[in-house]
């Protein structure tokens, strides 16, 4: 298994600062459900973590860069936020059995190859209550970075590339599904929220034009 995350202190992309749109509505339907708990599989530099902080729940989080989680206590003490974050490989996540109401993981849990992805999952399937809630992303081989043989690649395993990235992703693992690989990896043990949504990713040129990068598909599952 291998397994790499993000660089955070060379990260120089604002985009990574703002919570996701879908956090909002995400906010308002947990409340409603009565969750309390939640995970932040992969913290980054705190977005949604805060977000879901400054929202009243408890959040505990994880990732591998200890940039990262300095970054985001230092926030969480300056600003009294009810958030407990470690620095830990997602292939061995330091919570307890049955800890969470909902796993958050915005562009995470694809970074390692298809046997890491196996165990990944099993981890959530472990620290996420029954009738919990996983709300993710995974990358789509519709990819132009999967699809395309001249686009810069090396490929780990079939399913698993490093690709072509900048210094905050340098050789980074991406592990790339698509909607049969999402029926044969989640099917068994979750019940589909939503329908599943592929959303791209676009570059702006330096002429102002844009060109397609990645596709991502949006999950929001329930544990049986």
């Amino acid at each position: 298994m291998i397994f790499k995350g993000w660089d955070w202190e060379k990260n120089k992309d604002n985009y990574w600062l703002t919570p996701d749109n879908d956090a909002y509505f995400l906010a308002e339907r947990f409340h409603d459900l009565g969750y309390k708990e939640i995970f932040d599989l992969g913290v980054g530099l705190g977005r949604h973590s805060i977000f879901f902080a400054n929202r009243g729940f408890n959040v505990k989080g994880i990732d591998i860069s200890e940039y990262a989680v300095k970054h985001l206590k230092e926030i969480a003490d300056d600003n009294n936020l009810n958030i407990e974050v470690k620095c830990a490989n997602m292939l061995s996540i330091p919570f307890a059995d049955n800890s969470f109401d909902v796993v958050f993981s915005f562009n995470v849990i694809y970074h390692t190859d298809t046997k890491g992805f196996q165990t990944v999952l099993g981890e959530i399937k472990r620290v996420l209550k029954s009738g919990g809630e996983f709300f993710f992303t995974m990358i789509s081989k519709n990819s132009v970075t999967f699809r395309d043989p001249s686009y810069p690649k090396t490929f780990v395993d079939e399913n698993t590339l490093i690709i072509d990235a900048k210094e905050a992703e340098k050789d980074v693992p991406h592990f790339y599904v698509n909607l049969a690989d999402i029926k044969n990896l989640f099917s068994a043990d979750f019940d589909f929220v939503s329908p599943i949504k592929e959303v791209e990713t676009t570059e702006i040129l330096p002429d102002g034009s844009f060109k397609e990068f990645s596709r991502h598909f949006v999950l929001h599952l329930k544990k049986k």
